[in-house]
């Protein structure tokens, strides 16, 4: 039992004080002028800084289809352990950092919106939380450590009082604006391209009253100005609304632009006499609080116009215009999400010609691959997160299957299913297809993921079946279960109106349904056929009539002691398992024998499991001399004798050892397989 001291002792872990101590640093200006010629990378301005954290967390570079990719590490969370991980998306990803990458150049993409598109639940909101998550975590690091001022000054009570810069701007602002082109020129000397220190704007309205004031009372001595600065280092953070920000769009009676640019004090315009005096102004509209870091428009099209237009000085400008107040230089990034119908308004309004012109949009779409899909999952319903109700194998792949197949457009090309251009973009060869051929077929389809069912739907659909009485008595839930989970739920699905839509994302629900058929087939005769001894006896005795076929010799019979002719019979029953024709069966053992050969010159042994072809034809061949010892036909009357009870049984157990099944789920996958051999069986006999 826990007692006081073990909890103290836990909390005392936690606490690191010197890094407290570091996030909390204060100094003088002369401090900071000290920190920034060690390091001028603490004075970046917002783009540099969020590409620098992308890259802090490393990067993969790869090819597919014979186009490289870089694989940021950043975009699969390591921050919270994958919580907010991103699957297959690296494409636009890449897209998103060139935009940042160009921006921290200063090539001009930081004047510019950036526009995330896409169909609903295609993560545009978690990449946005990413970044947002990402530069709070970042700020925290010594490596991404920013700072802003305080100004103390006395008051009317003769006390010294501190005053927070209220946007939070970086300290070299208060250079003067003659001197900023030599200090730069000497900051920036031996800096690579990209990493320059750019400082621009002036002061916020705040700042720069406090500023020119002391000036005036120093008679110019900007040294003595400086007397009056505290440094302090700045950690970004949404919930305090320090360099985060977010803004979504509200009914238009209760909304107006003060919520993005800040608002008059009327409360302090009697003490200092003017409404545009900057002390009798609140700097806390979302524009105003996100300067450093990030701002956020969740459906940014559906904001009202005169938003839209605030949007294009902060954007183009680096600057806000309150209602009857200065102009506010900013330094961030906007980042705005929207769905496809709110663009395509967007696109038909000329009168926004403007922002449009301003925006960079990136494509967000959904996945084409089945194994990024299946991890979007995994992620929420893997054996870590579910405890107490088994998942079937296959329960969240023929789901995610699904997803896809709905994303996909028909292929032009004859002879080719939706379910094979599936497997073909997920990686799985086809005889007669090449990469060059599976660029082609996406390159004939280019919107391809940008409709289609959401994951969303799935995981609320997965969530159903985990809570239903079923799942609760079974405590397992199965492929079927959920596949009847989603077709129920298209009858009142929220997006989909359009029946024939509908109809066909019923008739993808069927492919799939023949595509799990045949999977399960395949498990249970591979646990049919798991006995090991049995495929290598088998292997050893195809592989020696092979060699005497290949070589022209006999075969020794090791039961007679006589020769005779390599047994025809059995090497074909084997071949045939895998679709070898009669024609093509000389260079298949042929292929085989230089195979061995080559393993051979190179030192290694042959096993039949280094040859896929070869071992799921020796399988198939075992199942079918195993199949009629087991009895499945008895499985489905439930006439079971003892024997054959024992030999389920075993099966039973490798589909729980080798396939991910448990008890409940391996019985009736083996009923289900079952039943399948019987209805053709019964086809045969008719």
């Amino acid at each position: 039992m826990a007692d006081r001291k073990t909890i103290l002792s836990i909390v005392d872990s936690t606490i690191d004080q010197k890094q407290f101590l570091s996030h909390h640093w204060e100094g003088s200006f002369n401090d900071y002028l000290e920190l920034v010629t060690q390091n001028p990378g603490v004075a970046r301005n917002a783009f540099q800084r969020i590409y620098d954290m992308v890259l802090y967390f490393g990067f993969e570079r790869y090819t597919y289809l014979k186009q490289d990719y870089v694989r940021y590490h950043f975009f699969s969370d390591p921050i919270e352990n994958g919580k907010d991980a991103i699957f297959g998306l690296d494409a636009p990803l890449m897209q998103l950092v060139d935009f940042f990458k160009s921006a921290a150049h200063g090539y001009g993409t930081d004047r510019r919106i950036l526009l995330l598109h896409g169909p609903v639940g295609s993560s545009k909101s978690t990449i946005t939380r990413l970044l947002k998550k990402g530069l709070e975590y970042y700020s925290r690091l010594d490596e991404g450590a920013l700072y802003t001022f305080a100004w103390k000054l006395e008051g009317e009570d003769g006390h010294k009082h501190v005053y927070p810069c209220p946007m939070h701007e970086e300290p070299l602002k208060l250079i003067p604006a003659e001197a900023r082109p030599a200090v730069l020129k000497t900051l920036n000397a031996d800096l690579p391209e990209g990493r320059e220190i750019r400082i621009e704007g002036d002061l916020d309205p705040f700042c720069r009253k406090n500023f020119e004031d002391l000036l005036i009372k120093y008679n110019g001595d900007w040294r003595r100005v400086m007397d009056h600065v505290v440094v302090r280092r700045v950690i970004l953070s949404e919930k305090d609304r320090r360099g985060i920000g977010t803004f979504q769009p509200k009914d238009e009676k209760n909304q107006d632009s003060t919520e993005l640019t800040g608002d008059i004090n009327y409360r302090k315009i009697a003490e200092y006499g003017s409404d545009s005096d900057p002390r009798a102004f609140n700097f806390d509209g979302e524009l105003n609080i996100a300067n450093r870091g990030l701002i956020e428009f969740i459906e940014v099209l559906k904001l009202d116009v005169a938003f839209l237009y605030d949007l294009l000085g902060a954007s183009q400008e680096h600057v806000i215009k309150p209602k009857k107040f200065a102009q506010t230089p900013i330094d961030e990034v906007i980042i705005g999400h929207t769905n496809e119908p709110e663009y395509k308004k967007l696109q038909n309004n000329e009168l926004m010609e403007a922002f449009r012109d301003r925006t960079i949009k990136i494509d967000v779409p959904y996945n084409t691959r089945l194994s990024d899909e299946i991890r979007i999952y995994e992620k929420d319903f893997g054996k870590h997160r579910v405890r107490g109700v088994h998942i079937a194998p296959h329960t969240i792949e023929v789901a995610a299957m699904w997803a896809v197949l709905t994303r996909l457009e028909p292929p032009k090309k004859a002879g080719l299913t939706l379910m094979q251009k599936l497997k073909l973009y997920n990686g799985k060869s086809i005889p007669g297809y090449t990469e060059d051929s599976i660029r082609e077929l996406r390159a004939e389809a280019p919107r391809e993921g940008m409709q289609g069912i959401s994951p969303r739907y799935i995981q609320d659909k997965i969530s159903n079946c985990l809570v239903s009485d079923t799942a609760m008595q079974d405590r397992t839930i199965n492929p079927f279960m959920l596949l009847n989970e989603l077709e129920a739920g298209l009858s009142h699905h929220s997006l989909i109106s359009d029946e024939e839509i509908k109809k066909h994302y019923r008739e993808l629900l069927n492919v799939v349904r023949e595509e799990y058929e045949d999977i399960v087939k395949t498990e249970v005769q591979r646990a049919i056929s798991a006995d090991e001894d049995a495929i290598k006896r088998l292997c050893a005795n195809y592989i020696e009539n092979v060699r005497a076929y290949t070589q022209h010799e006999k075969v020794r019979n090791k039961y007679t002691g006589r020769d005779e002719e390599p047994d025809e019979r059995l090497m074909r029953s084997i071949e045939e398992k895998i679709d070898i024709p009669d024609s093509r069966k000389d260079d298949f053992r042929q292929e085989i024998m230089n195979y061995i050969g080559s393993l051979a010159l190179d030192g290694k042994k042959f096993e039949y499991q280094t040859n896929a072809r070869l071992q799921k034809a020796l399988e198939l061949k075992l199942f079918e001399d195993q199949r009629d010892t087991i009895k499945l036909k008895n499985v489905v009357s439930g006439v079971v004798d003892d024997e054959t009870q024992a030999k389920i049984d075993v099966v039973k157990q490798r589909l729980i050892k080798y396939f991910g099944y448990n008890e409940t789920s391996a019985t009736d996958v083996l009923n289900f397989v079952a039943s399948i051999f019987a209805r053709g069986d019964s086809k045969q006999e008719d």
